[in-house]
């Protein structure tokens, strides 16, 4: 009797402890793979982002002139859009990691181990499904939190810049727009002396003026532009269609209340996520005909009739990540197939296409979400609806899989 009652215990005491050699040999496994798609993500990511960011900060080089500004601020411009950059092409490396990763060890036949450890490819994929789960996090720190930081960071340096924006810009025969509101046409210009000017200024919706002068001398205050002395000319003001033409002999013209395009409009990816949101409540307050609503809008940020961009924006940052869980299930479909399989390849080609088309999806859907409510309907549905396919197919093949 206490003979059995030992042989009892003593495979109770086995069998648990082969389930946890099991289960501890289970972790070691997915750590492993976590640890190596980790790598290759950080990596492949690093090495592209600054691909990206080097042929941006190239194409930048050209604004150095047209905005006048030195080389300093637009290097720490481009600098700071790094994040941004890391936050576009996440969704792809990312499923490119999962890919090279399980090819590899298809490859190498890494796999058997999994297998031999009571692991079935479901498993295998729910635990790549949790570390989607990590890198969606992830996104959506950088989406919410660092990536409108350092961009609006990045727009501080043009704002704090004391340059000499017109003195710079002002370039003979060429057109200049790159200031709001104003467009100035010199045809010679020697130092800070210009002949034959053209100055075309928005002051309203529905008022503008035009001033034509022979000649004219941009005049600086502590290394600043302050005004253009115009001499021998004329305005043209316009109103409502109605014009009023009046001739000069001297004209000052005050330039410190004109900015850069670059400084003065903000792009909405530049508003923080809080403001955002104070943002969308304001202009739901202001459609409402709230007056106290517009007192607060450009005080965080915001424009007025700009609701869709903003709704675009908000869902960019806090909803777009949720495909990176339906892109990281995508691409372990691949686990369903063996390399001894005859369309082996094709169907590797196959799931590498689909995650691609996640990918386009979700950008394309969301430019169209906050069109009307039905569409932002669809656009919620989308991901949640393709994710409970997928998965479907994937516990129906898994438990085919298993009968034979």
């Amino acid at each position: 009797m206490y003979f059995r009652l030992y042989l009892n215990c003593k495979l109770i005491v086995e069998n648990i402890y082969v389930q946890f050699c099991k289960n501890s040999m289970k972790k070691l496994i997915f750590k492993k793979i976590t640890k190596d798609i980790s790598f290759f993500f950080l990596i492949t990511i690093t090495s592209i982002s600054i691909i990206v960011w080097i042929i941006q900060a190239v194409n930048f080089l050209d604004l150095i002139s047209e905005d006048g500004h030195g080389l300093k601020v637009y290097f720490l411009y481009t600098l700071f859009s790094l994040p941004k950059i890391i936050s576009k092409i996440l969704p792809f490396i990312f499923m490119i990691s999962i890919f090279y990763i399980i090819i590899k060890y298809e490859l190498n036949n890494e796999l058997i181990i999994y297998w031999i450890n009571g692991i079935t490819k479901l498993n295998f994929i729910n635990n790549l499904i949790k570390i989607s789960f990590l890198y969606f996090l992830l996104q959506v720190f950088l989406t919410t939190i660092i990536v409108p930081y350092t961009l609006d960071k990045g727009r501080s340096y043009f704002r704090s810049s004391d340059v000499d924006l017109f003195s710079s810009i002002i370039k003979p025969k060429k057109f200049i727009d790159g200031v709001e509101d104003l467009t100035i046409f010199v045809e010679k210009k020697k130092n800070n002396l210009l002949k034959n000017i053209i100055i075309k200024e928005k002051i309203s919706e529905s008022q503008s003026q035009i001033i034509v002068a022979q000649t004219g001398e941009i005049l600086t205050n502590e290394n600043i532009t302050r005004k253009i002395v115009l001499k021998n000319g004329k305005i043209i003001n316009t109103e409502n269609k109605n014009q009023n033409i009046i001739n000069f002999s001297a004209f000052n013209l005050d330039l410190s209340k004109f900015n850069p395009q670059t400084i003065t409009h903000p792009k909405v990816q530049e508003i923080s996520s809080l403001n955002l949101i104070k943002c969308l409540n304001l202009i739901d307050e202001f459609k409402k005909e709230n007056s106290t609503a517009t007192n607060n809008f450009f005080f965080i940020g915001c424009d007025l009739g700009i609701s869709i961009p903003l709704l675009e924006e908000f869902l960019n940052r806090f909803f777009a990540p949720i495909f990176i869980i339906l892109i990281g299930l995508s691409s372990s479909l691949i686990i369903m197939s063996s390399k001894n399989d005859n369309l082996y390849k094709l169907k590797n080609i196959f799931y590498f296409c689909l995650g691609i088309v996640f990918i386009f999806i979700s950008e394309i859907s969301l430019r169209y979400s906050g069109a009307n409510i039905n569409n932002l309907i669809i656009y919620f549905l989308i991901p949640f609806s393709l994710f409970i396919v997928i998965y479907l197919y994937v516990c129906l093949n898994n438990r085919y899989l298993r009968r034979n």
